[in-house]
């Protein structure tokens, strides 16, 4: 039987694909950290769990399709805090901001329509768009260059009738940069000056170190119109689980157009907006805390990678990602060959390779997504096993 040209489009998951091989190891007796995946070790705040089992409804009812108010108010709230307005008829509550995004780029685009990304990116941006029929056409960043976007001239000979829209993650995953005030201007005038949208993936906002300054797109108001702002409590909160995102836009029209989507699979779950509507009452010293206990993170991995012979490797100033370049011909084979071959007391490393998250054939086929996402101790043995693997690894460059 023949599968939809859709389904057969979409690549495996980059991330998850090597899984089988990690478990394999795992079966063998062999402890593998996992830095391949952005799933934080951070606790969940306590008040997400006590608002879940004070639930006391003798009945598990539909809620409204954009999400129940409680939870619509606590996104105002806490957007308040970074000087960002919305109203409540600009909030959609989504299930996570994968459904954000996937929405997004149905309500924006046709079939045929480009979407300007830089990449590395997300894999998953790639995957919605070929699911729904969008090109996505890249913006190509290098690592020499931290993962910085090109000249503002480079990137409009890449706009053509089809673009709608510009889609970017700020910080960045999977590089952690964090774009500059030049580079946000330089990608608004392009909006206004070519009719785009921009759609900006900022669920990493908190996390940005060395006292770089973070500007969020909702800030310019010339562009109010054309700005989506797409969130997650998944990594703000260490509560990936709850599958809690949203859209939020000045633009009410695209609001209006989207809640189509949002009533066509019903509501999201009742009882994960309950808890996620108390995350506005934690404190702020958690965010302190949480972005302290990443930066500590951030330099082990950084330095780490540093005193290693032949990696290229900018330091990142936000999220929880480096991608590094490493002196190998190909990286997934040196993944793949860390979790079957390559162990340092019986304990080894599962990294992400970062071909999957380049749109442009043969790019990234040398580096890896590292997620510091584990404590410290876990990272510097896990940064040693990856240092001794590449001094005896069969298929360096």
């Amino acid at each position: 039987m023949n599968f939809s040209k859709r389904i057969t489009s979409m690549q495996e998951s980059p991330i998850r694909k090597l899984v089988p091989i990690a478990e394999e190891a795992k079966s063998k007796g062999k402890k593998v950290y996992h830095l391949n995946i952005g799933q934080p070790d951070i606790e969940t705040p306590e008040s997400f769990f006590k608002a879940v089992k004070s639930f006391d409804e003798e009945v598990l009812a539909y809620t409204f399709s954009q999400g129940i108010p409680e939870l619509i108010d606590s996104f105002i709230e806490y957007y308040k805090k970074y000087d960002i307005n919305f109203d409540k008829d600009e909030i959609l509550i989504t299930n996570g901001g994968s459904e954000a995004l996937l929405f997004t780029l149905i309500a924006i685009c046709d079939h045929g329509d480009q979407v300007l990304i830089p990449e590395p990116f997300y894999t998953n941006y790639n995957g919605f768009g070929s699911s729904v029929g969008v090109d996505v056409v890249p913006i190509t960043t290098k690592a020499e260059e931290g993962f910085h976007l090109p000249k503002k001239e480079e990137i409009e000979k890449l706009i053509t009738p089809k673009t709608r829209a510009i889609l970017l993650s700020n910080p960045g995953n999977p590089t952690g940069v964090v774009y500059t005030k030049e580079e946000i201007y330089m990608l608004r005038d392009l909006a206004k000056k070519h009719d785009l949208f921009i759609v900006a993936d900022e669920v990493y906002r908190e996390f940005v170190y060395d006292g770089f300054e973070y500007m969020s797109f909702a800030h310019l108001e010339d562009i109010k119109d054309r700005v989506v702002i797409i969130d997650s409590v998944s990594k703000r909160y260490s509560a990936c689980g709850a599958r809690i995102g949203s859209i939020a836009s000045k633009n009410r029209e695209l609001i209006k157009q989207i809640l189509k989507l949002c009533q066509s699979r019903l509501c999201v779950a009742t009882i994960e907006q309950i808890g996620a509507a108390e995350l506005i009452n934690v404190p702020d010293n958690y965010f302190t805390e949480v972005v302290n206990e990443y930066k500590r993170r951030r330099d082990v991995v950084y330095n780490a990678l540093n005193e290693i012979d032949g990696v290229i490797c900018k330091k990142p100033h936000g999220a929880f990602y480096v991608t590094a370049k490493l002196p190998v011909e190909n990286a997934e084979d040196f993944v793949i060959w860390l979790l079957r071959d390559f162990d340092v007391d019986n304990q080894t490393v599962m990294l992400a390779p970062a071909e999957g998250f380049y749109a442009t054939e043969g790019l990234g086929k040398d580096e890896v997504r590292i997620s510091y996402v584990l404590n410290e101790e876990a990272l510097r043995k896990a940064m040693n096993i990856i240092k001794k693997g590449l001094e005896v690894y069969p298929n360096k460059k």
